[in-house]
């Protein structure tokens, strides 16, 4: 990922579908509060143009780590909301909430998938070894390659012009990327987070 200030262009890859990578880490006893700013926050950027969603990694018992993934659809529509207004306000509210400044880093592709998870400490952040993220996200799409055509076949037989070759293909892509990206992931991601963030 690269790395970017918090102020001036979150420069990153111009590539479609691109992150905004946010680390913070909340003051002790500052956590509901900060829990208020976050759905501020994350209502507030789901209305500018591009935006695909946000996941959220939250800290584990007592910590005070928090990872924000931001998705839109592409760098300027991203910058549209870095550059705004409305997040420099929020951003300016939320600093007594902070120990430190925030740490902004953009990524494309499925980098959001796998978030770096926020190390403690002088550590750096933990990347999930590329074997891992390619075996998850097979584990993932693999099932979905047989269930889903099954169940759409009802729909290609009601509708035949749905069934056409290449059209069903495309409907099909379509919407096990949706299961992929907004349904399966976030949890699984989750859930498996224990092994994905081993360290050696």
């Amino acid at each position: 990922m690269n790395s970017a200030n918090s102020t001036g262009d979150a420069a990153g890859p111009s590539s479609e579908s691109v992150s905004l990578v946010v680390r913070h880490r909340v003051r002790a006893g500052a956590r509901a509060a900060y829990d208020g700013w976050l759905a501020e926050t994350m209502r507030t950027a789901s209305a500018y143009p591009g935006h695909q969603g946000v996941h959220v990694v939250r800290p584990a018992g007592a910590g005070g780590d928090y990872l924000i993934v931001v998705r839109f659809a592409t760098t300027g529509q991203l910058n549209g909301w870095y550059r705004s207004a409305e997040r420099a306000r929020l951003l300016e509210t939320v600093q007594p909430l902070l120990q430190a400044g925030e740490q902004v880093s953009v990524g494309s592709g499925i980098d959001f998938l796998f978030p770096p998870e926020v190390a403690s400490g002088v550590e750096a952040p933990v990347k999930p070894a590329a074997w891992k993220q390619w075996l998850i996200t097979t584990s993932v799409i693999w099932p979905l390659t047989m269930v889903v055509p099954w169940a759409m076949g009802p729909l290609f037989k009601a509708v035949p012009v749905l069934g056409l070759y290449g059209v069903a293909h495309g409907i099909l892509a379509a919407v096990i990327v949706a299961l992929v990206v907004w349904v399966v992931m976030p949890p699984y991601t989750r859930l498996l987070h224990p092994w994905l963030f081993t360290r050696r």
